[in-house]
């Protein structure tokens, strides 16, 4: 097997980063944009050692689950790599690659059933977006699959109606030659507010900031700040991260503007957020306010460089939710060091959980539970929450 070799296979299943596994000639291959059983003619793009990169060429046999994709960019576009499965094949893939990731890297065996949360909508769910802006050739889009090429994008089926505005308003603006060429990046949010907060502002101002309210909590945000993208489900996700905790302290690391920390300070006493975004901890102290929660504060630091100085002192509780990366080596080694007596870890990303788990269980905590969410139907990424104890 070489290089642009067309090689017949079938998909076995999905594994952790939304490919599709087959095996021939001895090697193993991951295929991208497949479903279980498809029978397919792949082109090898790439071979490293005995595992090999392949595109479709053919599906010669579909298998069960594809279903036709929605959007016409599917599969140019970088943004969504499960179109192409019905979504309670998403669902079963997810928990797979949870259970593998657990199994590979931790070394750690997933409970028999791991509960997953499904998104009450599978399209028009993603309150944020961030579009990439080509002024040579007059693209605005995501970028295109394994590129830095911008897809152009007229419409994107699960952006929520107000999104979907502000691409179509940057586009006629673009058309327009009114886009500033050295405007590369676009980001936009929606929330309860009307309209969105767009980033950096074209035109008529949009406004300068949006709120959402989650599980009797208000939270302003803006679109130079992270927030979770699918609000219908962050009721249920803070209520599986925090279920019974309650104590004298917490920490609430990469606390962006609070989600967290706002019911963390309703059950304990003193509360400290960390959060490395400048906007985003603006913001947190803003929601503290508004809500009447003087027993919390809110630190602006990278969460890594603050918890290796932070003095010591006993704390009961530590909630994280680190990007996709993962927490920095320090962070973990940190939080055992201060031996809190449980752990919630809130993860985007499967593989850099077990990679954070294994150092955690190593060091002696205990693995209670796990649960899943769909935040992010029509792609790979799963959220999920593990809660440990000492």
């Amino acid at each position: 097997m070489k290089v642009g070799d067309i090689v017949e296979v079938e998909i076995e299943r999905v594994v952790p980063g939304g490919a599709g596994l087959a095996h021939a000639d001895g090697k193993t291959i991951f295929v991208s944009l497949t479903a279980p059983g498809d029978h397919l003619r792949a082109r090898v793009e790439s071979i490293k050692g005995k595992v090999a990169f392949a595109s479709i060429v053919e599906i010669v046999a579909a298998g069960a689950e594809r279903v036709e994709p929605l959007c016409p960019y599917f599969g140019r576009c970088g943004g969504c790599d499960f179109q192409q499965l019905s979504y309670e094949a998403q669902l079963q893939a997810k928990i797979e690659i949870i259970r593998d990731c657990l199994r590979r890297i931790a070394r750690l065996e997933a409970p028999a059933e791991i509960p997953i949360t499904p998104s009450p909508e599978i399209w028009r769910y993603r309150s944020r977006a961030r579009w990439q802006h080509d002024a040579d050739r007059q693209h605005l889009g995501y970028y295109e699959l394994a590129s830095h090429r911008v897809c152009d994008v007229v419409e994107c089926p699960v952006v929520v109606p107000e999104v979907q505005e502000s691409l179509s308003h940057l586009r006629a603006r673009m058309r327009e030659g009114l886009l500033p060429a050295a405007a590369e990046e676009f980001q936009a949010v929606a929330g309860d507010g009307g309209g969105v907060s767009l980033r950096p502002t074209i035109g008529p101002h949009p406004p300068g900031e949006q709120f959402r309210d989650i599980g009797g909590e208000r939270y302003h945000f803006d679109a130079e700040c992270f927030f979770q993208i699918n609000h219908a489900l962050l009721e249920p996700l803070v209520r599986e991260a925090l279920k019974d905790a309650g104590g004298e302290s917490a920490l609430d690391l990469y606390c962006g503007v609070g989600l967290f920390t706002l019911p963390l300070a309703r059950r304990f006493a003193n509360v400290t957020g960390v959060e490395g975004n400048a906007s985003a901890c603006h913001h947190a102290r803003r929601n503290l306010d508004h809500a009447g929660l003087a027993n919390a504060r809110i630190i602006s630091a990278r969460v890594g460089e603050w918890f290796t100085r932070r003095p010591s002192a006993p704390v009961d509780f530590v909630l994280l939710d680190p990007p996709r990366a993962g927490a920095e080596a320090a962070t973990i080694d940190s939080i055992i060091a201060a031996h809190p007596r449980r752990i919630a870890y809130v993860s985007c990303d499967p593989a850099t959980l077990a990679r954070d788990l294994k150092q955690l269980i190593a060091a002696g905590f205990r693995f209670d539970s796990l649960a899943a969410f769909d935040l992010f139907p029509q792609t790979h990424h799963v959220e999920t929450v593990v809660r440990l104890s000492c």
